[in-house]
C-alpha cells in the first residue's frame, strides 16, 4: 500500500523553508505573496493562504504592514524569568543595585523597545519597570507620568536621525529629503505616527529642526512664513496619515491572525459577486489586473503630487 500523499501546501512550505534555511531568502527579504504563490505553483488561493499561515506559525516569516510577508529574523534566546528579590542571594541589595543603576536613558530605551516590538498599547509604567527589573514607583523619579515618557520616547527616536547640516540647494530636493526622512522614522517606529499629535502638538525638541528646515526652505523661495508653515503641516500630516496604518494594521493582525493580504483574500468572494453585476466596469478591470497595495509607493506618489502643487504656489509667489 502506497504512503499517504503529502498535501500540496506542505510541499510548497518545505520548498520555501529550505530557501530560508539555505539563506537564499535572508531575514527581511519578501517571500512570495499569496497571489504570487498561486501563479508560481499553480494552486488555489486557499492553498496559498495555508502556506503563509504555516510558515508564520513556524516563526519563519512575519507580516510587515505596507510591505508584505518577510523572512523573520532568528528568534532571540528566551530570557529566564527574573527571580524575586526574596529568592535571590542578597536579594534586597541586588534590587537596590538595579534601582541605583536606573537612568532616564535606560527607561526611555526600554519603553521604545516595547513599543517597537509590541505596539504603543503595550507600553505602561508597570511594563517598563518589569523590563528593567525595578519597582514601578522608581520610574517616577525620572519621568512625571506616561505622557512625559511618551514625549521623551518620541524625542529620542527622532533625535537618532537628524537632518543633514547642509540642505540641498533646490527647494524640492530639500523638502523631499525631509519628508522621506520623516516617513522613514514612521516606518521604523510604527507607534510614532499615532502618538504624534497635530492638533495638540507635543513639545519635542528634536522635531523642531524639521519645522525650521521646512520654513527656511519655503520662505527662502518666496512663500510668506504663514503659508510656509501651513505647507509644512500639510506635508507632515500627509506622511503621518499614511503611517497611522502601520500601527493599526499590526493591531488588526494580532487580533485576527491574518496579515492584510490574507484578510483581503477573505473579502474577494464578496467583491467579485458585486463586480459580477457589471455596474462597476472600471473596478472590474482593475480587479482582473490585480492591485497590490504598497504604502511606500503610495507615499511617494502623493508626495510628488503635493510638491507639484507647491511648485505652482511658489511660481505664483515669485511672479507676484
Amino acid at each position: 500500500m502506497g504512503g499517504q500523499a503529502v498535501p500540496r501546501y506542505s510541499q510548497i512550505v518545505a520548498e520555501l523553508r529550505q530557501q530560508i534555511e539555505a539563506g537564499e531568502l535572508a531575514p527581511g527579504d519578501r517571500v512570495p505573496s499569496t497571489r504570487e504563490i498561486t501563479k508560481q505553483w499553480g494552486v488555489a488561493m486557499a492553498t496559498a493562504t495555508k502556506v503563509l499561515t504555516e510558515l508564520r506559525r513556524e516563526g519563519m516569516v512575519r507580516a510587515v504592514p505596507g510591505v508584505g510577508t518577510v523572512v523573520a529574523a532568528p528568534s532571540r534566546p528566551v530570557r529566564a524569568a527574573r527571580p524575586s528579590a526574596a529568592a535571590r542571594p542578597g536579594g534586597p541589595s541586588d534590587a537596590s543595585s538595579a534601582q541605583a543603576a536606573l537612568t532616564l536613558g535606560r527607561i526611555v530605551g526600554a519603553a521604545v523597545t516595547v513599543a517597537d516590538t509590541e505596539g504603543l498599547a503595550a507600553v505602561s509604567m508597570r511594563r517598563v519597570a518589569a523590563e528593567l527589573g525595578v519597582a514601578t514607583m522608581s520610574l517616577y523619579r525620572h519621568v512625571a507620568d506616561k505622557d512625559d515618557l511618551l514625549v521623551r520616547m518620541m524625542d529620542t527616536v527622532i533625535a537618532e536621525h537628524p537632518l543633514p547640516a547642509d540642505p540641498p540647494a533646490g527647494w524640492r530636493e530639500a523638502i523631499e529629503l525631509a519628508a522621506r526622512q520623516l516617513w522613514g522614522l514612521f516606518r521604523r517606529h510604527p507607534w510614532l505616527a499615532p502618538a504624534l499629535s497635530v492638533t495638540r502638538p507635543q513639545m519635542i525638541p528634536s522635531a523642531l529642526p524639521y519645522s525650521e528646515w521646512m520654513l527656511a526652505t519655503l520662505h527662502a523661495h518666496g512663500l510668506d512664513l504663514h503659508s510656509a508653515f501651513t505647507a509644512h503641516l500639510m506635508l507632515l500630516n500627509y506622511a503621518r496619515g499614511i503611517a497611522v496604518n502601520l500601527e493599526s494594521e499590526r493591531e488588526a493582525e494580532a487580533h485576527s491572525g491574518l496579515d492584510s493580504e490574507e484578510w483581503m483574500d477573505t473579502q474577494e468572494p464578496a467583491l467579485l459577486a458585486i463586480l459580477a453585476t457589471g455596474r462597476l466596469p472600471a473596478l472590474s478591470r482593475l480587479a482582473a489586473a490585480g492591485y497590490d497595495l504598497d504604502l511606500n509607493a503610495l507615499f511617494e506618489f502623493g508626495l510628488q503630487r503635493l510638491l507639484d502643487g507647491l511648485a505652482s504656489l511658489l511660481h505664483e509667489s515669485s511672479a507676484g
